[in-house]
């Protein structure tokens, strides 16, 4: 006989929280704490489930770095009395935390599963319930007492993926997330079938959080007819470590001078630029094309094929890891959290 999984469920806000009022027809919040009263399927599931919510529960929106440390902290105090994890959230920022919150948990060993819901839970047709059932079976699926998914991953309408691969890329259908450049994990249907070849790997080693990240770094999409001062004004904002350039295609970007030389003055005054394509799909290929032969000349940091999302995460936690300027790159172009090929 299979060993009782204990699952903490985490509620940090979102559309899956709300509930519609029968009196008044407007959205509240939902009481997590009488969850199983107001989810009874959820007593089918072979789990014991506990809950705990933010002191005050955020809108997506209002996601961010504090937000994080909180819920991996969370994590950190209950880790050894339960099997696995599941964050509910909202779906607006959920590629970004999920991503985020993949790089702060070092060496991790159980499943720590967001979830959420593009209706609230009390709505008629919503999707939060399909959602949340199957990502606490995920977190408490093992075999011979080892998880089947020791790693965060993102569980949104029949698709589990790793979270750091994703991108939401719809906020209308229930379909709201992909993952362009990594296969799903699992994908539920009538089974539930996992892809145990493109899930991490269980390791046995202490679980180290990390919670220093580094906020001082930017967003500059480029697009043609993009300015010499739009650059620049990025180039030199104030405390500025670390500037994500979203280029074109396979990484390519304009090749004027000023252009090359204002990323060149921007590298040796010790910013770390970050070269990740615009496309929703695909890789940055340094040096494939011309236009992105100079960028490769000048120590621009190849993305491969990371996403934004995984990218900001990526590079708050290695700035806040005070990485050497030296190894910086080295180390950004390496694989952490299966987040690049």
């Amino acid at each position: 006989m299979s060993k009782q999984r204990n699952i903490l469920l985490v509620y940090t806000g979102g559309t899956i929280g709300m509930m519609k009022d029968p009196k008044t027809g407007a959205l509240r919040a939902f009481n997590f704490d009488k969850l199983l009263k107001n989810i009874p399927e959820l007593n089918l599931l072979d789990c014991k489930i506990s809950t705990q919510s933010f002191a005050k529960p955020i809108d997506s929106s209002d996601m961010n770095t504090e937000y994080y440390i909180d819920l991996v902290e969370i994590i950190e105090q209950n880790y050894d009395d339960f099997d696995g994890f599941v964050v509910l959230s909202g779906s607006d920022t959920m590629a970004y935390a999920s991503s985020a919150i993949s790089f702060m948990l070092e060496n991790l060993s159980k499943p720590v599963i967001f979830t959420g819901s593009q209706l609230p839970i009390g709505d008629l047709r919503t999707d939060a319930k399909e959602n949340l059932i199957t990502a606490i079976q995920i977190a408490a699926s093992y075999i011979n007492d080892i998880p089947t998914v020791p790693e965060v991953a993102l569980y949104f309408e029949y698709q589990l993926y790793r979270a750091n691969r994703t991108t939401k890329i719809n906020a209308e259908h229930f379909e709201a997330f992909t993952s362009l450049n990594y296969p799903p994990l699992a994908t539920s249907g009538v089974h539930l079938k996992f892809n145990k070849e493109a899930i991490m790997p269980y390791n046995k080693k202490v679980l180290i959080v990390r919670k220093i990240l580094d906020t001082n770094i930017a967003i500059l999409k480029l697009f043609p007819g993009i300015t010499k001062t739009t650059i620049s004004s990025t180039l030199n904002i104030k405390n500025i470590k670390g500037i994500i350039i979203e280029t074109y295609g396979s990484g390519n970007a304009p090749t004027s001078i000023w252009f090359i030389e204002l990323l060149k003055k921007a590298i040796k005054k010790g910013i770390f630029i970050i070269n990740v394509t615009q496309c929703s799909g695909g890789s940055v290929t340094l040096g494939q094309y011309d236009t992105s032969m100079q960028l490769k000349k000048i120590g621009i940091i190849d993305g491969k094929d990371i996403t934004t999302e995984s990218a900001v995460g990526k590079c708050m936690y290695l700035l806040g890891a005070k990485i050497s300027s030296k190894d910086f790159k080295s180390v950004f172009e390496t694989s952490l959290r299966g987040e690049i090929v």
